[in-house]
């Protein structure tokens, strides 16, 4: 394996994202009930994402994994203090709490790459055959990401094809940051249950305190909840499949 090569798998990966605004192309005159539930499919995609995260996390270290849920934690309540503390905020076409939760979703969703991106390059470092399988399950892993992303964007007024772009810049940093995890596995290997557990931190708090309770706004509970059950049972099947 050249450095190149591993940087295009990789690269492969951050692109499978943007297949994930798809099926919203096809969405059109969507009511505030119909977003709600999106946003309720996503809020079970991300949550059920995140315990795989904590999951593969305790592979590795136990400690590692527990410090960097916590490290999540505290990072995305900071972040989003600091953004709800500005008036002037702004994503494109997207101003105040629109913008706001763009960049939560988009910026948590980065914090995961990195593991991912992590996970990428350590794989290829023990082989081609094992690392073009992890590249494939994170490639394939991806797509309901950019599910996650997109029922969130689109929502706030975030036209389709932009939601793509920003699905795929939230997946960049797999493979930037795939290749030095190549070049310095014994560096890296350490480093990936934190990475994964802040990722995994940031995404539950994202998942309750943010997109769940918008959710609700717009559709009755017990439809948001059998929406939620139903996109955790469906990644559960998905993860296991591609595992």
């Amino acid at each position: 394996m050249t450095v190149w090569q591993v940087f295009f798998y990789a690269l492969l990966t951050a692109l499978a994202t943007g297949l994930g605004a798809i099926p919203f192309f096809f969405l059109k005159n969507i009511s505030k009930r119909t977003l709600a539930l999106a946003n309720a499919m996503a809020a079970g995609l991300m949550m059920t994402a995140s315990f795989q995260l904590v999951n593969e996390g305790l592979q590795y270290n136990l400690w590692r994994t527990v410090i960097g849920v916590i490290l999540g934690l505290l990072l995305i309540q900071i972040a989003q203090r600091i953004l709800s503390s500005r008036e002037d905020v702004s994503v494109g076409d997207l101003e105040g709490a629109g913008a706001m939760k763009a960049l939560l979703i988009v910026g948590v969703m980065t914090i995961h790459s990195f593991a991912e991106g992590i996970g990428v390059g350590v794989a290829y470092g023990d082989g081609f055959a094992f690392g073009l399988f992890i590249t494939l399950a994170i490639a394939i892993h991806n797509i309901p990401e950019g599910i996650a992303i997109s029922a969130v964007l689109v929502p706030q007024g975030v036209p389709v094809w932009r939601a793509a772009l920003w699905s795929i810049f939230s997946s960049l940093p797999q493979p930037l940051i795939a290749v030095p995890a190549f070049l310095f596995v014994s560096v890296f290997t350490p480093i990936l249950p934190l990475g994964l557990g802040l990722a995994a931190g940031a995404m539950i708090w994202m998942s309750i305190s943010e997109i769940l309770p918008e959710a609700l706004e717009d559709a009755p509970a017990p439809q948001v909840a059998t929406v939620f059950t139903l996109s955790v049972v469906a990644m559960t099947i998905f993860q296991a499949l591609i595992g």
